[in-house]
Parts: structure tokens; sequence; C-alpha cells
């Protein structure tokens, strides 16, 4: 009898499954969420997920996904040392568990977990109520800005499991005790989905390929990767890789925006499946949450790596993981979803330009520190120049993509707005009518100043439509001298009346710092003065090159709240204020351009500026970012960067190799003197790989000896055998019998240094300077890593047309012309001191 009901209900299963397998579909409908989670913000941060959640369901997902510490926010840094922080991370998340719009759909989160006294960085997912595994990092990223094993361990035990003894009052919240914590997978009943974590994906030993291998159709990554310029095609590059080389599905999920940090997560969101991007969301935006939804056939996955007989024959022996088994079908059925499409592979993605992630990146930044700052905007000390007009020019770009946001219908970037003005009622009429109620800036001139700085800093604030102000500080400066004299008895003097270079210095310093207390006590009272409430946020407006060379004054108008721009070279910014000429209708710009960079602190002659940035500095703009790019790219130290330009040198035949080492002398020299003010610096957007920021990403001593005496000496002893081999190549030209063996193609080497450096200039013409482009052969990792577009070349005073030949606004010239230069390597006597410049034992 028991053996009949037992066949009878084997035939009723197998009708039924028969039944299943002639309905069930192969499309998976799945959401990538791109979230600006704030550090430390459970609240926000979980409202935003749940938003994402219900957008999710709304597109009829079944399966979403998140980015890396979205519960937590990423950059709560030693918060993660702290137990409330894990505490309130499993509060969020039992809320998360038990939203009524997270039932029937398969959900997983990034937040930290602490298993058995070790902390770690984890996926976890969860289904209809119910924790089903948590996933722990298992390769951490320290290097760039990312400094990871300090807060987290790496999860070793791979494809093992342990039981993770769930927090008590979660444990009563969810009548669950204990889950999967480890290497493991999802197996769902009609395919398998497994994990990678941020730089899981970057590192040379990826986890999707022994995933795919073990038959995992769907991999998902929670990341955190931030933006940095020319990078954003490589995260993309290596989603559609991962997918290409291994099959399958790959998910990438991001953070966007500032969190509270300098750095402005990248977005990017993506889906990939067999090499193409089928999915992809925005880089730069001012919305909170976005949702990225995609559409793809299992039977896609299959039948693609069915083909790709090499990977079949090593996934036959591949081992397995540990599933996790769910009564799930991923894929909707054909009856409840019968014209469901996979969604096609998206087109050539055009990313954007340099000047427009300049344009775009800080601008959002801006706007997510100020609202979260509880600040009523910026104030800005707006010389005219190059620097401080690009800033300028940056928070108008943020008031376009806000009044943009607006109009589209962003409540809640309209609400952000409406309380940062204190107004609850206010709709901008167009960009610049919020950036006259958003930004305040101010000429601070002296006797100095030019007329020419003067009008150009009016006109721009008239054309962006800031708050302008113009002043003159010669009473301040004035009366701080009286009473240094009333002290001292002595008054100093510029170096044009008589003075020494000490006191042309002091002369100098004291107006730019003079500035800076000016700007602090206009930014706390300017809304006082408009009957607003609050105060405002000081902008800063000092280029990573010139915080590289130390060519500011420390404390001066370079210090202040924030720095959009202190990430970004002096080169790169002429080519976005050539772009904003254009893109945003302000013809200024074009006189900002053309006119040499000057502080303006030493005294006219008749009437005319005779001081330039680059004469003082020594070092052209653009040779510092040469430098720069040498220095923390290539890991150059001054021995192995003067072999690499002098090769440079030797291949073109137009410079003395001698020249080259004097110029690498003096900027290592004040390199090393003026290292300490990186300990100051203002807090900056990260936008280059080659920042000398000192609070995270530039870990150097800020006490050098500056002499560098052995470094100096090989450098002396390299150029004594480059002299005698350039001898014997001459001797041998001059020889017909070994003359005939020399081509000029021929590649050589200096001191047993390969030739990095291949002749001819990048994008447009080298004019009568050396445009040089560099191979890079640094260890470099991914994170870090930044495709050139316009390669590195050596200071290069000709050049027309855009850099690199990558579409760069025409009539905007790079190189520098003579008349703007710091007249080439024969200023090698020119002073350390400068606009900052301090000398050994002199800090400024």
């Amino acid at each position: 009898m028991e053996q009949r009901e037992d066949s009878s209900s084997s035939r009723i299963n197998a009708q039924l499954t028969k039944k299943a397998r002639r309905t069930m579909g192969h499309n998976v409908q799945v959401a990538v969420a791109t979230l600006n989670q704030w550090a430390m913000d459970f609240q926000g941060n979980l409202e935003r997920i749940l938003l994402s959640i219900n957008i999710a369901a709304a597109h009829g997902a079944t399966y979403r996904t998140g980015p890396e510490l979205e519960v937590s926010g990423y950059s709560c840094e030693d918060h993660f040392h702290e137990p409330d922080t894990y505490l309130h991370c499993w509060e969020a998340l039992v809320e998360l568990v038990q939203a009524p719009v997270a039932q029937g759909m398969l959900i997983d989160v990034g937040m930290p977990v602490q298993h058995r006294n070790v902390a770690y960085n984890c996926r976890v997912a969860f289904y209809n109520g119910r924790i089903v595994l948590i996933r722990p990092k298992m390769i951490m990223c320290d290097d760039g800005n990312y400094r990871e094993t300090r807060w987290f361990s790496p999860w070793t035990k791979e494809r093992q499991t342990e039981d993770y003894q769930l927090p008590r009052f979660v444990a009563l919240a969810l009548g669950q005790d204990a889950v999967p914590i480890g290497d493991a997978v999802i197996a769902t009943l009609d395919t398998c989905l497994g994990y990678e974590i941020c730089e899981e994906l970057w590192n040379p030993r990826s986890k999707h390929i022994d995933m795919s291998l073990a038959g995992v159709e769907i991999i998902v990554n929670g990341s955190g990767s931030y933006m940095q310029l020319r990078k954003a095609h490589i995260t993309t590059d290596l989603i559609r890789n991962a997918s290409y080389k291994a099959g399958g599905a790959y998910l990438f999920s991001n953070l966007r925006g500032c969190d509270g940090q300098r750095v402005y997560f990248n977005g990017c969101s993506a889906v990939a499946l067999n090499g193409a991007i089928i999915a992809r969301g925005r880089q730069f935006a001012l919305s909170e949450v976005d949702v990225t939804v995609a559409s793809f056939d299992l039977q896609d996955i299959r039948a693609y790596r069915g083909a790709l007989r090499s990977r079949s024959s090593l996934a036959a022996s591949a081992p397995n993981y540990p599933r996790v088994q769910l009564q799930l079908e991923l894929a909707s059925s054909d009856r409840d979803h019968p014209g469901t499409p996979a969604s096609s592979p998206l087109g050539e993605w055009v990313y954007h330009r340099p000047e427009e992630e300049i344009a775009l990146g800080p601008a959002c930044w801006l706007w997510d520190y100020l609202r979260r700052s509880g600040q009523g905007g910026f104030f800005l000390p707006l010389s005219g120049g190059v620097d401080s007009s690009s800033t300028a020019i940056i928070v108008y770009s943020m008031c376009r993509l806000v009044v943009e946001a607006i109009q589209q219908g962003d409540r809640q970037v309209r609400d952000d707005c409406r309380k940062i003005l204190a107004n609850p009622t206010y709709l901008p009429a167009n960009p610049a009518d919020l950036c006259g109620r958003l930004l305040f800036t101010c000429y601070m001139g002296t006797e100095n100043s030019s007329r020419e700085t003067r009008a150009r800093a009016a006109t721009l604030a008239d054309q962006i439509g800031s708050s302008h102000l113009d002043i003159g500080i010669d009473g301040a400066v004035s009366a701080l001298l009286a009473i240094f004299q009333l002290a001292t008895g002595m008054r100093p003097r510029f170096r044009a009346a008589g003075g020494c270079p000490r006191q042309n210095l002091a002369l100098q310093n004291i107006q730019a710092r003079t500035r800076m207390v000016l700007s602090y006590l206009f930014a706390q009272l300017m809304l006082w003065v408009k009957l607003r409430p609050g105060g405002l946020l000081v902008l800063g407006s000092a280029n990573v090159d010139e915080a590289l060379r130390g060519y500011m004054t420390k404390y001066d108008c370079s210090s202040a709240d924030i720095n959009p721009i202190g990430g970004i070279s002096k080169v790169d910014l002429r080519r976005f204020l050539a772009y904003a000429q254009i893109e945003y209708g302000l013809p200024v710009v074009a006189d900002i351009v053309a006119a040499p960079p000057t502080a303006e602190l030493e005294p006219l002659v008749d009437g005319a500026i005779a001081q330039t940035d680059e004469e003082d500095m020594g070092l052209t703009y653009q040779e510092l970012s040469e430098f720069g790019r040498l220095r923390k790219q290539a890991f150059c130290g001054p021995f192995s960067m003067f072999c690499k330009l002098a090769a440079a040198a030797v291949a073109d035949g137009n410079r003395d190799p001698k020249d080259v080492a004097d110029r690498v002398k003096h900027f290592f020299r004040c390199y090393a003197i003026n290292r300490h003010k990186m300990t100051v610096l203002t807090p900056s957007y990260h936008a280059e790989s080659y920042s000398p920021d000192d609070n995270r990403f530039d870990h150097r001593p800020f006490l050098y000896r500056a002499n560098w005496t052995w470094q100096f000496r090989a450098i002396d002893a390299e150029l004594e055998l480059l002299a005698k081999h350039q001898a014997r190549v001459e001797e041998d030209r001059t020889r017909p019998d070994v003359a005939t063996h020399h081509t000029a193609n021929a590649p050589s080497t200096v001191g047993n240094e390969a030739l990095l450096f291949t002749g001819g200039g990048v994008g447009g013409g080298a004019g009568d300077g050396v445009g040089v482009a560099i191979g890079m052969s640094g260890a470099v990792s991914a994170h870090q890593l930044v495709r050139q577009s316009s390669g590195l070349y050596l200071a290069g005073v000709g050049g027309g047309g855009g850099v690199g030949g990558d579409g760069t606004v025409g009539q905007l010239t790079v190189g520098l012309t003579k008349s703007h230069s710091s007249g080439g390597y024969s200023r090698m006597h020119s002073s350390v001191l400068g606009k900052i410049k301090d000398r050994t034992g002199v800090p400024v």
C-alpha cells in the first residue's frame, strides 16, 4: 500500500516537474543600484537602499544588488573599529530584510561584519525575510586612496564556509539563528550566482574565472571605485572583458558622489553579457539613487560557454564551490511575463573627455559637500587668473547641473536647493540666477594688481552671475607692516626698492595671508549682509602642480575649506577653460587663458606685470606635470628621473643633458623644501594620479635633506658617463667606416637605462620645444592607472591645436610660448623662494 502511494506521488511530482519545465522562462531581469551614500548616515543610507529596491521591483527585477559598504557608507574609516558601527548596520539590515518591498526578490547589500572578532567587508544576501549568505571580501585594496587592511581582513579560506551566529536581536527578529559565511555561491532553481567585491575584479587572479568554471552564470560585483581623470574606460573594459573571457553575465554596482572624503565615487554601474555591455548607468549626476535594469537570456550564456571548447575542458575538472540552495526562479516564467525582451548590447560608449570630467566631477562633489555641510554657499577670492577662474566656472557648472535636475523633476535636488538658500519656494530661473545666490566672489587688489586682472575678474563674475565685490587690501597690509615697524624699528622693502630676498618674500606673503584672513571674514558675514542665515564655504584654487612644487604661501588664500581644483594640473585646467568658453558661452575665458600666470605680489613696472609664476618657479607648468607623473606614477627618485629624461634629450638631440640635470635637481630641491606644506593642504577633489596630497594619497616624509647629496652625486656621475658616450658617438659619426652603421631610428641605452622616450610631439606641433612621449613601465595599480590620452611629454613650448588628438578645443594652445615660459633651462639661478618660495631654514 505504501509502495503504491509512493509510486503515485512520484508520478504526480514528475508531471508537475514536466509542467514547470514547459512554463519556465529563460530571461532574468536584474537591477544594479548606483547610490550616493554618506559615511555613518545609517538612516539616509537605509532610505536610499529601500528606494532602489522599490525602483527595482517596479521594473520587474527578481534580483537587486548595490555598491560596496552601502549600509554604513564606504568612507567610515576608523569608525570601522567601533562596535557601534556593526550594531547599527545589523539594525538597518533587519529593517531591510523585513521591508514589504523586499519580499519576493533576491537582494544583497554591502556592509561590514565581525566574525569571531575579525572584521570583514561583506555582501549580505537575503530572500523573503531570511538571510541566506554572508560573502566576505577576499582581496583587499591598499593603494591609491584605499587603506582597507587598516580596518578589514581578507577571507582566506577558499571554497569554505562556516556558520555565522547572528546577533541575538537579529535572530529573534528574523527567527533565524545562523547563516553561512564564506566563499560560497547561491544556486537558484534555474541558475547560479556568485560574488566578487571591488578589488577582486581588478586583481590579477580575479575570482570570476574560477566561479565561471564552476558553473556560476551571474557574477555580481559591489564596488567603491572613485573617479580619476581619464580612468572611466578602465572599469568598463574590465567588466566587458570579464564576461567575454569567462562567459556569463557580470553585474557591476558602484557608489557615486562624495560620501565624506576627498574622492568622488565614479558611478557607471553596468551589466555585461558575454563580452558586451547591455546596460550602463551615468557617471556624473546629482540624483541620489539611480537603478540600472537589464534583462538577459540564460540560454545565451550557456550557448556562448558551450562554444568555448577550451573553457569547457577546464570546467570539466574545476573544483566546485559550496552552494546555498534557494527555492527561487530568477527567470520569469513565460506564462507570467510572455513578452519580456532581452536587453540589446549598447553601442560604443562615448566617454567624457578630460575637460568634461573637470566640468562635471568637481561640480557634483561640490554640490554634495555644500548640501551636507549645512552652509549657504561659497566664497571665492577671484583673481582673474586660470586657477581661480576655473574654480568659479566649476561652481557655475554645478549651478547648471542643479537647474537641469530641478527642471527634470528631481525633488531631492529642488528641496536641497531651497534648504541651502533658506527659501522654501525658490525655483531657479537659470544657472546665473542660482550662481548669484550661491557664489560670492571678491577681487582683493593691491597696488601690485594690474587693471587687466581686475577687469577679467569682474567680467567673468558678470558672465556667470556671481555676486561680486572689488576691494583694496593695501590698508590692511600697511597696518600689519606698521605693527612690525613699531615693534622692531625696521620696515621691509621689495627687491625692486633695494630689499633683500627675505624682505621681498615677506612682503609678498603678507599680501597673500591677508587675503586668507579677509576671505574667512567675508565668508562668515556676507549672508548676514544679505539677511540670510548661515555662512559660506571658502573655496581654494591652487592646482596640483603648484602643490607639488610647493608654490603657495602656507596659510594664504590657497588655504580654504575645500578646493575643487587641487587635484588638477594647470595644463588640464587650461583645456577645461577652453572647453567652458564654448560650452558655457563665456567669452572672457579666451583672455584668461592667454594671460601669463602671475601672483601679482611684486610692484608693477610702468603699470605692467613684472612677475610671472613660471619665472618664479624656475619651471614651466608643463614640466611640473611631467616631473609629477614620473615621481608618482613611474616611482622615480631624482636619479631615475634624470636617466629617463636625459635619454629622451639625447634621442631628440635638441637638449643638453646638463640642463636636464639642473632642472631635475631644482625640482627636487623645491619639492623637499616645500613638502611640509602638504600636511596642511586644503582638502581637495582627487582627480590626478600624481597628486602630492599628504593626507591619504601620497605617503612620503615632509622633512627632507634638501640637497639630496647621494642622489645628486649619482646624477653627476651619470652625466659624466653620458658626456663620454656622446663624445664617442660624435667621433663615430665623423668616421666614414662607422657612420654608415648608425640609423636615425636605432634604439639606444644610456647607463643601462632603456630609452623610454620616443621622439616626436604629441598632439599639435612641438614648436621650438621638444614634444617627447614617454612610455611608462612602472608597476601601477589598476586603481591608480590613468590613460594619458595626451601622453607624457617634456615641456614643449610651442604646440598648437588639441593635445593627443582627443578632440580638445582647437584654439587652446597647451604648450607655453617663450613669453609665458620661464625662459628655458638658463634660468637655473631662479630662487627657490618665488611666491611661496622657501629657503632651507626659512619655512614659509
